[in-house]
């Protein structure tokens, strides 16, 4: 049963994450939880736990007595989250070129290599959950529980951002290009290396910052057609 309802939230929230990354539910939004029950034919339980995951992404927010909204998005507070973000999983591939076990390496090799028959598949929603595993090896391999619990805490606040970046033309397989270096960096031990390919391969800049503004830009879209 417990399976049963995790399979259910999960569902949920990835739909309304997808929802609202795409602009199809509006910034301000009130979310009707026994409207979403019906919809998806799920009890309150799975909805709940949906709404719990979509506020630690901070995605929507609860406003007492009022109910549940999707979250306004500040462009500004996004960048800086993935600078931090950039910094911490640049730490996590520092450490882990000096501390990778070899079944830890092998479990980061056989992420890539999924990652890699997700991109050849051009399945981006696979690719972004496979992505999810490769990154975790790396904060596993970093062995500073600390580190690893901060760097998972922040990914999970980006999480929706992050995916709607492989929605960009080819970043799919750009960043699997990038995971190649990651990879062939920390086998070899180069810390430096590993540590600059991985705060490259987070951090929003240039064209890839441009991208992402449109991108987020569409999310706000809706809201100003209907102010």
């Amino acid at each position: 049963m417990a399976d049963t309802k995790r399979s259910n939230a999960q569902r949920l929230r990835d739909s309304l994450e997808d929802d609202i990354i795409n602009g199809r539910r509006a910034p301000g939004e009130r979310l009707d939880p026994e409207a979403l029950g019906q919809e998806f034919n799920v009890s309150r339980t799975p909805v709940r736990e949906a709404f719990q995951q979509l506020v630690a992404s901070g995605l929507v927010t609860v406003s007492p007595k009022k109910g549940t909204f999707v979250a306004k998005v500040g462009i500004d507070q996004l960048i800086e989250m993935f600078e931090v973000m950039a910094e911490l999983e640049g730490m996590c591939g520092r450490l882990a070129a000096r501390r990778i076990s070899e079944p830890e390496l092998a479990a980061l090799k056989a992420a890539h290599k999924r990652c890699e028959a997700a991109a050849l598949a051009g399945d981006t929603d696979e690719y972004y959950y496979e992505n999810e595993a490769f990154h975790d090896c790396i904060y596993t391999a970093s062995h500073n529980t600390f580190l690893a619990s901060e760097a998972r805490q922040l990914k999970q606040r980006l999480k929706p951002y992050r995916r709607l970046q492989l929605q960009v033309r080819q970043r799919m397989h750009n960043s699997l290009h990038e995971h190649q270096t990651i990879v062939d960096a920390i086998e070899q031990g180069d810390a430096a290396q590993a540590q600059q390919a991985l705060c490259d391969h987070v951090l929003i800049q240039g064209e890839r910052f441009s991208d992402f503004v449109a991108s987020v830009r569409r999310m706000e879209a809706p809201m100003e057609r209907t102010g």
